[in-house]
């Protein structure tokens, strides 16, 4: 029965585009955007497979045509699983905005000093584009803000330093105690997709303690899925937590 043999050719080749995807994104065999792109082909194959599989179940029903049934089986049941993997995905990415660069201070962003001269962002534009990117943070996330810390400049600088060396999948590329600023590039889990971000550690406005800003910036595509503000968020929290403890520390220490 063709829509049954159709369909699972279909769901084979469906999981062999995502696990191809997947497997050479994130082994670096490919690159990230590509075994991404490889990934999504993979699921549109798993919708087809599954009409095709329903088609054939139904089809089969015929005793003429029973011996395919397996296979529309087989294509129905796969084409299930890509099918929900992909509703999945586009409910998830639904609620983000369309960009890619994110930052906690959008009239004075923190510069990329060092990234322009990494390989993979040889004629990249690394400047942040106000216009494109400020309004649709705002109704995206709502206020993205500095995070304010009682400690000193010097001191806040150096519990950065050491939070973001530590920090699982990224690397600092570039360190400059005189500006208070880092940059590094953060990989993500699966894809390996390559994030640039900055932080910069700057006075507080009143003198008492320190702002630190961050901004964040994917290398590829148009929307992150809120990769960038996540990242900006978590690694805030844990500067929050790490500097809390060393205020505790500090507090209990005989005079």
């Amino acid at each position: 029965m063709i829509a049954a043999w159709v369909g699972f050719f279909d769901s084979l080749i469906a999981l062999a585009l995502i696990l191809a995807g997947v497997i050479g994104a994130h082994f670096d065999l490919i690159v990230p955007f590509l075994g991404f792109q490889l990934f999504l082909l993979g699921l549109l194959f798993g919708v087809l497979s599954l009409i095709l599989g329903i088609i054939g179940l139904f089809r089969t029903r015929r005793p003429e045509w029973r011996s395919s049934r397996g296979r529309a089986m087989v294509a129905s049941y796969l084409g299930v699983i890509f099918t929900g993997l992909l509703v999945y995905l586009a409910v998830s990415a639904k609620g983000y905005p369309a960009i890619n660069d994110i930052t906690t201070d959008v009239d004075n962003p923190p510069q990329f000093v060092h990234a322009a001269n990494l390989a993979p962002n040889q004629g990249r534009n690394l400047s942040y584009n106000k216009a494109k990117y400020a309004a649709r943070q705002e109704q995206g996330y709502g206020p993205v803000q500095p995070l304010r810390v009682s400690q000193d400049p010097d001191q806040c600088f150096k519990e950065v330093s050491t939070l973001a060396s530590d920090m699982h999948g990224w690397r600092v590329t570039y360190t400059d105690a005189r500006t208070r600023t880092i940059e590094g590039v953060a990989t993500t889990p699966l894809f390996h997709f390559h994030d640039d971000f900055v932080i910069q550690v700057r006075p507080a406005p009143n003198g008492n303690g320190s702002l630190v800003e961050m901004r964040s910036k994917s290398r590829d595509g148009e929307g992150d899925v809120g990769a960038n503000y996540n990242r900006i968020e978590n690694f805030f929290r844990t500067l929050s937590a790490a500097t809390a403890r060393s205020e505790k520390v500090s507090s209990h220490k005989p005079a």
